[in-house]
């Protein structure tokens, strides 16, 4: 029996030390903030980037591995492994899944590259699926076939909290920022395969919150009633920049609106935090697949 490795990279919010603990391996993605080069949970943390984006002036952007780093982390991996089943982020947010796929072929057949069109928690689920299959014995073809049969599985709904990062990425005007926040409108934003689409505008905290159980549950009453009924979706959620017990009461929130479900849970990745900026909420499903 082949021996098979799970890899991702940190787009899907599971830091080194929960790979380490899930039995995963992570590549921490960079961030370039003001010309200076940062690590993703190395040598840049949740709070003390979001601090850094919020100072006036701050210029940031997202930068992929590049193809001597990810090589260099696959054949690291590969000294104590047959194989290895590697999920990047969504090819439709990121060219890094393609340049993955291009690289792959350069290892023989030992790095499956899985498109599966998956970011942040829904990432994770697909992380964990993949370790499950693993220690049931299943290789790295079949992992990456099934994880890709089930690409169109999921959704992410994220109300953003405030405008001045949308703002400063051009996806928004000053005009229109400085409405919305003035009248503290909070857009719901939606992920469902690989297109980031515009869900709803709601008007304050509370609004959004009930606007994002509610989508959810169209999801699960509509969409994936199937797989809902059968049991076969996982419910998550996300934060950026947020308190402990804010994410927990948020949690909470989920679990009594949809009872019966255990509501996992983790900080947005930076590589969408840099967009929408702290404070912002998301929910989450996907399909677990076996």
């Amino acid at each position: 029996m082949s021996r098979t490795a799970i890899a991702a990279d940190s787009n899907s919010g599971i830091t080194l030390k929960q790979a380490k603990k899930l039995g995963a391996f992570i590549l921490p993605m960079s961030f370039d903030v003001n010309g200076t080069q940062y690590y993703e949970g190395v040598d840049l943390k949740q709070e003390e980037f979001y601090e850094m984006i919020s100072r006036p002036k701050t210029t940031v952007s997202t930068t992929q591995p590049s193809p001597a780093e990810l090589q260099k982390f696959w054949r690291g991996i590969l000294k104590e492994y047959d194989e290895l089943v590697y999920i990047p982020m969504s090819s439709g947010l990121s060219s890094s899944c393609t340049t993955a796929s291009i690289l792959a072929k350069d290892f023989n057949g030992r790095v499956h590259v899985v498109n599966n069109q998956r970011i942040s928690v829904t990432q994770y689920q697909s992380v964990v699926d993949a370790l499950n299959m693993a220690q049931q014995g299943r290789n790295g073809e079949y992992i990456k076939q099934r994880l890709e049969e089930d690409k169109f599985q999921s959704s992410i709904y994220i109300m953003v909290n405030k405008l001045d990062f949308l703002k400063k990425g051009g996806r928004i005007t000053p005009a229109a920022a400085l409405i919305a926040n003035v009248m503290n409108l909070k857009p719901v934003l939606q992920i469902q395969g690989e297109k980031l689409d515009a869900c709803a505008k709601c008007r304050g905290m509370k609004s959004a919150k009930e606007k994002l159980l509610e989508v959810m549950h169209r999801d699960f009453d509509i969409r994936f009633k199937e797989l809902a009924d059968n049991g076969e979706m996982s419910l998550l959620f996300a934060y950026s920049d947020m308190s402990r017990h804010e994410a927990e009461q948020w949690r909470k929130e989920i679990e009594r609106s949809f009872p019966g479900y255990k509501v996992e849970g983790a900080p947005l990745s930076l590589s969408i935090g840099c967009h929408i900026g702290p404070g912002s909420l998301a929910i989450a499903c996907s399909k677990i697949t076996k």
